[in-house]
């Protein structure tokens, strides 16, 4: 998690906005429950979230009537993230980096980001979420992560990838073999090197999602990696994906694990 990808793939996401609105998965109910015992939430406690994409955890986290301020930096995914959550008034979606946004000091009690984190800059990040937390608040940033190894189609898939797009770098998490390092691998050592952070932890929730071939390369196509492709490359790839799948039932089980980093503000 210590290096930022550059910012034309943080916003590489915007054109396929209303697809990763559709396509990506949301997070285990489990997961919210968890996160909000550990922040210690009270009714009028607030939530800052980084990195809200089309809103898929801040529903979720709305949904329990805490109120929050969600900060997306893609003006298509901000659209989307306030289309879907019209239905709750205790949402706020701010179009802004979270680099760039006014920190109003101490004023949260939880600070989640889901898929986001690593986009954020390694080098001011904690910095940042510090100023805007409480004492004893709450860090809790979260990542859906395929488990490759127990997927049934993990090396036809793999042979998809070196032979239609060998120039892809096998570093982002839908590359069957993924040479990315867990993204909670370094979640201690951060915390330990951070200023004003303690008490880390990683948790794991392990569940799975069916696809058809045409809904699996839907998700394909919102992940950055894919993105920025040349067309001509990413259409073969997508295509022999697709095949792939037709050739094994017509089917996808793919096994997730969500890792959920927590830190408390000291």
């Amino acid at each position: 998690m210590s290096v930022r990808l550059p910012r034309e793939r943080r916003l590489s996401f915007g054109p396929v906005a209303d697809l990763y609105e559709r396509a990506r998965p949301s997070y285990p109910p489990t997961l919210v429950d968890e996160i909000l015992v550990y922040a210690r939430l009270q009714p009028a406690d607030r939530i800052l979230e980084v990195g809200a994409g089309t809103g898929k955890a801040t529903r979720l986290f709305a949904g329990r009537a805490q109120p929050i301020v969600a900060l997306e930096p893609s003006a298509e995914m901000a659209a989307v993230a306030r289309q879907v959550c019209e239905d709750h008034p205790g949402v706020t979606i701010v179009e802004r980096d979270f680099e760039r946004w006014e920190i109003e000091p101490a004023a949260f009690q939880l600070l989640i980001s889901g898929q986001a984190w690593h986009w954020t800059a390694p080098e001011t990040r904690y910095a940042t979420a510090r100023r805007a937390l409480r004492d004893g608040a709450a860090l809790a940033v979260f990542w859906n992560r395929p488990d490759w190894p127990s997927c049934p189609l993990w090396e036809p898939l793999a042979d998809a990838y070196r032979s239609t797009a060998p120039g892809l770098e096998p570093t982002g998490p839908m590359y069957p073999m993924t040479t990315a390092v867990d993204p909670a691998a370094d979640w201690r050592a951060e915390v330990d090197a951070a200023d004003g952070f303690g008490q880390a932890e990683v948790r794991g929730y392990p569940w799975s999602a069916r696809y058809s071939a045409e809904q699996y390369v839907g998700l394909l196509s919102t992940h950055s990696d894919h993105i920025v492709l040349t067309p001509a490359v990413r259409d073969a790839l997508l295509q022999r994906v697709a095949e792939t799948i037709d050739a094994h039932g017509g089917t996808l089980e793919l096994p997730y694990v969500t890792r959920l980093c927590l830190a408390r503000a000291v």
